[in-house]
């Protein structure tokens, strides 16, 4: 089962269970909202965020065996390499390393979750990090130090265009809120994660990892 918070009727999370399905035929994904689960102890729940969160605190008394957020992991930077790619914000390939003209020179990873988020979400920015050869910062959305603050620090290190990658799925935020964030701060901003076929393969990694756990428990 697949848990959102904030809208579990997001086209993404439908997309993402339609992912997991095609390349696992025989199981069957549901969604469900976050913050009001009411599943049995043979369900297996997997929390569609990329990090630590307030709504997984309703989640933790759930009867249900709950599986771990979906980061940090090397897939999602690889994820958010992709979307600042389609963006024209990165360079797609980073061994022929080509030069585009928009592609960003700074770039601010920005998660949501308080600093909780924001400390789980550096070794994504660390990964993407390497994998550009440029800076990069991390923000929580909903805390301290603001996009703008984080812009500021780049721009005073020499970065002449900055650039957004929301480490967010999508249904967790106000995504209005991401884009006048990136306004204010005079930056780009990449597409959130969406139902990248990365995040399909952490959903399964998660849901594997859950059911050990529970196997190593009972023996």
């Amino acid at each position: 089962m697949l848990a959102v918070p904030g809208n579990p009727d997001a086209q993404v999370a439908a997309e993402l269970a339609a992912l997991i399905e095609r390349a696992h035929p025989g199981h069957t994904v549901q969604v469900a909202d976050l913050g009001s689960l009411s599943v049995g102890p043979s369900a297996v729940v997997v929390p569609l965020v990329t990090g630590p969160h307030p709504a997984l605190d309703a989640a933790t008394g759930t009867a249900a065996m709950l599986a771990a957020p979906l980061g940090p992991h090397p897939l999602l930077a690889n994820a958010l390499h992709d979307r600042l790619a389609e963006s024209g914000l990165a360079r797609a390939d980073r061994v022929r390393m080509l030069t585009m003209v928009s592609a960003a020179d700074g770039i601010i990873v920005v998660t949501a979750g308080g600093q909780a988020a924001v400390a789980d979400a550096e070794v994504t920015s660390v990964l993407l990090a390497s994998r550009l050869a440029i800076p990069v910062m991390t923000v929580a959305l909903d805390g301290g130090p603001t996009v703008a603050d984080a812009a500021d620090r780049l721009r005073k290190a020499g970065t002449a265009r900055v650039a957004l990658a929301p480490c967010l799925i999508g249904p967790e935020v106000d995504l209005r809120a991401l884009i006048a964030e990136a306004a204010a701060a005079g930056a780009a901003c990449a597409e959130p994660l969406g139902a990248h076929p990365a995040l399909a393969q952490l959903i399964v990694l998660r849901y594997v990892e859950a059911l050990e756990k529970a196997w190593a428990e009972e023996s």
